[in-house]
């Protein structure tokens, strides 16, 4: 992701929509707790919420939607909570992908895929082939994803250029440490979206989050639908944009 501007996608009008929100989908434990149900069904339910937003996406003219779906943080969690979410991402591709390519939505990965199970790195390439030419709505997916590391590895990339004498350090600066990252043609966020009430980024786009609008919301991701992507994107409109002292209105 980068400032740069990304080519038009198919899509409706909506001057007053974000080109491309991003998601922290937080809460899903939290959610089933508080109903006395187990944690992979606050998963589940999260699944279908992200469903529901990919379409709202579309609808109100969003062209890019990135989702926080596994964070590298997350290797911490017991076993059985990371076994249901592999397997949630599993019968997400598999079941889903289909009706992704049909809808025009293309799927994206960002995040680190080495050491990941063959199964796992196979469904995204394949999530990624498929959809490929599709133009309606490109879904950036953040799996196995840390922004640090995001970052140092783009350091590495641009270090290794310098041992081989491929480039001159004097050469190194925002644009081009940004032109390295996971995914440098898609353009930054407009506005960061964080469900259940946290307050952080938590290792998330923090380099293509320097001048996003953060909106923070109580609803725990599995109750989140369109009418509270609405409400954020309204949120959104209301604000005045500043970039380096200039201000910019979000809406016409």
């Amino acid at each position: 992701m980068s400032n740069a501007a990304a080519p038009a996608t198919e899509g409706p009008d909506r001057s007053d929509a974000p080109a491309h929100v991003a998601i922290i989908m937080d809460g899903n434990g939290r959610w089933a707790a508080a109903r006395g149900l187990p944690r992979a069904e606050g998963h589940r339910r999260g699944v279908e919420a992200l469903r529901r937003v990919v379409r709202a996406s579309h609808e109100l003219g969003i062209r890019y939607l990135t989702i926080f779906s596994f964070s590298s943080e997350n290797w911490s969690r017991p076993a059985s909570e990371i076994g249901d979410l592999f397997g949630l991402l599993r019968r997400f591709i598999r079941n889903d992908l289909a009706s992704l390519h049909r809808d025009g939505v293309k799927v994206r990965i960002i995040g680190e895929r080495e050491g990941l199970d063959s199964d796992i790195c196979a469904l995204l390439n394949e999530a990624e082939e498929l959809t490929r030419d599709n133009t309606r709505l490109t879904l950036v997916v953040a799996f196995n994803y840390g922004s640090r590391q995001e970052i140092a590895k783009a350091a590495q990339k641009l270090a290794r250029e310098v041992a081989e004498g491929r480039r001159d350090p004097a050469t190194i600066d925002a644009e081009t440490l940004g032109a390295h990252l996971d995914a440098p043609d898609i353009p930054d966020p407009d506005l960061i979206i964080r469900t259940s009430g946290e307050q952080r980024l938590s290792n998330f786009l923090m380099w293509q989050a320097a001048y996003s609008e953060l909106v923070f919301v109580p609803i725990h991701w599995p109750d989140f639908d369109k009418a509270a992507l609405e409400g954020a994107i309204a949120e959104f409109a209301r604000r005045e944009r500043r970039f380096g002292g200039l201000v910019a209105k979000t809406a016409s």
